[in-house]
Order: C-alpha cells, then sequence, then structure tokens
C-alpha cells in the first residue's frame, strides 16, 4: 500500500478521522520551514498539505497570499521547496506528503520533469487548485508515470457529472470544498450537503474524502467528520500562526537567545494547535 492507503487503514482501524495541517514551504524562510513542519508532526499531524509559492495564488484567500508573498520575498523557489520536503521525508519516511502548486508551475518546467523531480523528493501527492479536472489528463498521465497521485477539488454544489470526474480522476484523497468562495478562516467551513456530495464521490470509487476551506476549530473538524468526510485540511488557521510569531523572529538576531525563544514560541503554538485539531478526530 501507498502512505496514504496505510494512514487511512491505520485510522479505520482506530476509529479516527485524519487531521492534516497545511503550510507555505519557505514561510517565513525555507530553514524555518523545517522548524514548523517538525511542529506539525510532533504535534500529531496524520499527514501533511505544503504550498510552493507562486505570484498569483486566486485559489487562497489573503492569509495565505501574504505567506506566498513572504515566501518569494526570502528567496524561496521550487528547488528550495523540493529541497525541504526531502530533509523532511529523510526524518519521516511514513507520513503522506502532499503539495499544493498552482498549475503554471509544472506546465512552465514540464509536467514530466516536474513530477519526476517531486517523486524524487519523496512526495506523495501534487494538488494544483487552478486546474478543474476537465483540464486534467494531462497532468494526471505524468504524475502516474511518476508515481505521484495527482489530487482534485470537488467544489460545492458541484454537479454529479463534475463530482464522478473528480473521483475518478484524484487518487490518494479528494479535496471536498466546504463552501464557495477562497481559502481562509475568517469564513466557516459549511457541512451543509457535504454527506450527499461524498456519498457520491464514493460512489464513484473516489479515494478517502478531506473536508477544507474555512477548517480552523476542533467542532469544526468533528462535524466534518460526522458530516461523512474522512478527515479535514486546516490551512489558514495554521499560517496565521506562522504569521504571528515573524514579526519576534525577524527582529531577533540570528543564533541569539531571543531567536530561539521566538522559534520555541512558534512551534509550541502550533504543536498545541495540531493536538487539538488531532483530538477532534478521534471517538468520544
Amino acid at each position: 500500500m501507498d502512505r496514504y492507503a496505510s494512514m487511512f487503514t491505520a485510522l479505520r482501524e482506530r476509529g479516527e478521522g485524519a487531521f492534516v495541517p497545511f503550510v507555505m514551504v519557505g514561510d517565513p524562510s525555507a530553514e524555518l520551514s523545517e522548524e514548523v513542519i517538525e511542529a506539525l508532526i510532533a504535534g500529531g499531524a496524520d499527514a501533511l498539505e505544503l504550498g510552493v509559492p507562486f505570484s498569483d495564488p486566486v485559489a487562497d484567500g489573503p492569509t495565505i497570499q501574504r505567506a506566498h508573498i513572504r515566501a518569494q520575498e526570502a528567496g524561496a523557489t521550487l528547488a528550495d521547496c523540493l529541497g525541504v520536503v526531502a530533509r523532511v521525508r529523510r526524518h519521516h519516511p511514513e507520513t503522506p506528503i502532499g503539495m499544493l502548486i498552482y498549475g503554471n508551475v509544472p506546465f512552465a518546467v514540464g509536467l514530466e520533469p516536474f513530477y519526476a523531480r517531486c517523486a524524487e523528493a519523496g512526495i506523495d501527492s501534487v494538488l494544483l487548485p487552478d486546474v478543474p479536472v476537465r483540464e486534467s489528463p494531462a497532468f494526471s498521465a505524468a504524475a502516474a508515470r511518476a508515481g505521484i497521485s495527482p489530487v482534485y477539488i470537488a467544489p460545492p454544489s458541484a454537479a454529479p457529472h463534475t463530482l464522478d470526474a473528480v473521483a475518478g480522476a484524484s487518487r490518494g484523497y479528494v479535496y471536498a470544498v466546504s463552501r464557495v468562495g477562497v481559502t481562509g478562516a475568517e469564513q466557516a467551513a459549511s457541512t451543509v450537503g457535504l454527506a450527499e456530495s461524498v456519498a457520491r464521490l464514493r460512489a464513484g470509487a473516489a479515494a478517502p474524502v478531506m473536508l477544507g476551506f474555512g477548517i480552523s476549530r476542533p467542532e469544526q473538524v468533528a462535524e466534518a467528520i460526522a458530516a461523512g468526510a474522512d478527515g479535514a485540511i486546516s490551512g489558514s488557521a495554521t499560517v496565521q500562526i506562522v504569521e504571528s510569531h515573524t514579526p519576534a523572529i525577524a527582529a531577533a538576531r540570528p543564533g541569539s537567545r531571543a531567536r530561539e525563544e521566538a522559534v520555541a514560541a512558534m512551534r509550541a503554538e502550533l504543536r498545541g494547535f495540531v493536538a487539538a485539531m488531532k483530538a477532534a478526530t478521534r471517538p468520544g
């Protein structure tokens, strides 16, 4: 079994859902990205969804847009991001790692070399938030040849034929969007109609269904699982924690005790957030 299949099998045996946090690689720097990711894993993340900075992140709200900007200003490139993933993979050989990457990046690199580089770094899946499933065949074919699971978004209130297409094209997991709009914790997730969408996705032999957009509190994780999702993804709330600690880290001199304390405070808050969100996936 691949890492996603192994993870979901183990979670089902324990009666748990999955909790997957998102952060932007390179925010606030490539070095600190590893600190951030290690904190997420220490907090109990079942898998990771990691973003690659892009200049026009049309699916993202202001919080994650600012993370794209910070990472780009820090000079993060695709090669830097893949390097971070490769180092994390060496320390965590069993953790599923997904990457969220806007479609122009693989298009510019070339689909075959792009997915080959992802596989070499240890990436399990690639989610293309701006590539609709009707435009997916070339991306999916290149991903399959590299052993990467393609992930596509199931829009809210999508027509049955769209849900069927997403179900048929996605591997690893399906990203079910909880509401219309862009990413962000400012607007809460909605589970209205989710049970029907999940049932339709599963009828199409889909991979497990994860709910995203607007998931920022433990009760929202529990609601998503109660509505039939296999787990939840939280991005903006996690990115906000990184953002809130960035000024103190930036103000401290490298190597100083003040900087160590600022980084430690960020790690502690990330661990606590993930632990609380993960606890909401467990029965009772």
